[in-house]
């Protein structure tokens, strides 16, 4: 009874990850409160993105005037000096 429920769990968990959305190129990390303004860009695979965060197109990502994470450098990758 047991090994059944925990092989549907493990099928059902499995399924879940290939429905996951793609990982967005740049992402655009947001104040707190209402009307939450942008505060840093970040690439997508960054470890340093927060909670409140929105995924923006790379022109986005050029235009906004927003300071880059240091960590991930995206101004590097997007070829801003």
């Amino acid at each position: 009874m047991w090994l059944g429920r925990i092989d549907e769990a493990i099928a059902a968990a499995e399924q879940g990850e290939d429905r996951r959305p793609p990982q967005p190129d740049w992402v655009v990390e947001l104040s707190v409160g209402l009307g939450a303004r942008p505060t840093e860009v970040h690439a997508g695979h960054c470890y340093a993105i927060g909670k409140r965060h929105l995924a923006i197109s790379r022109e986005q990502a050029l235009a906004e005037g927003v300071r880059a994470c240091a960590h991930c450098r995206p101004d590097t990758e997007l070829g801003v000096l």
